[in-house]
């Protein structure tokens, strides 16, 4: 084309994006939209288990097996309470046995001073923080969790008995 000729528009391509619009980006959009709102909600949810702030506990304090050990050996009148069922195979030594699932824990918090130190422990995070809060929620002031449970007593090469 010579000077100031204007170029004539593609009609060829025109009709392709009008029909690539009207076709794909549509489903496109429709399927895209859910997608992104989940991504988003995922991306929330996940950035709330990433926080190094300490776990937030109902009133009882998470320690660690040397805390727990050193608990232990430092405590005089220590109550330790395993709340699991299988108590039988294995628990830390001069432990006693509540289980939570049967109801032995509630049945004696009445009996138990409320200003005794206590240390929870079980074989799963749930019971464990399950015992150590009802304790808690009975008006128990001095009460500990060990975090880890029993894997984290034993994995630390603690003694045990059987």
């Amino acid at each position: 084309m010579k000077g100031g000729e204007v170029t004539p528009p593609n009609h060829h391509r025109q009709p392709y994006i009008r029909d690539r619009d009207r076709f794909w980006y549509p489903w496109k959009v429709n399927w895209m939209k859910p997608l992104l709102a989940a991504l988003a909600v995922a991306v929330v949810l996940l950035a709330g288990c990433m926080t190094t702030a300490p776990p937030i506990t109902g009133g009882y304090t998470d320690v660690t097996a040397a805390g727990a050990k050193d608990l232990i050996d430092t405590t005089p009148g220590l109550v330790i309470i395993d709340v699991s069922p299988i108590y039988a195979q294995g628990h830390i030594p001069g432990a006693v046995n509540y289980y939570i699932g049967d109801g032995s824990l509630d049945a004696v918090i009445p009996a138990l001073d409320p200003n005794g130190t206590y240390l929870v422990y079980c074989h799963t995070d749930a019971a464990s923080v399950q015992g150590a809060q009802k304790l808690v929620d009975a008006g128990f002031t001095n009460v500990y969790r060990l975090e880890g449970n029993f894997a984290a007593w034993v994995d630390a090469g603690y003694p045990v008995e059987t």
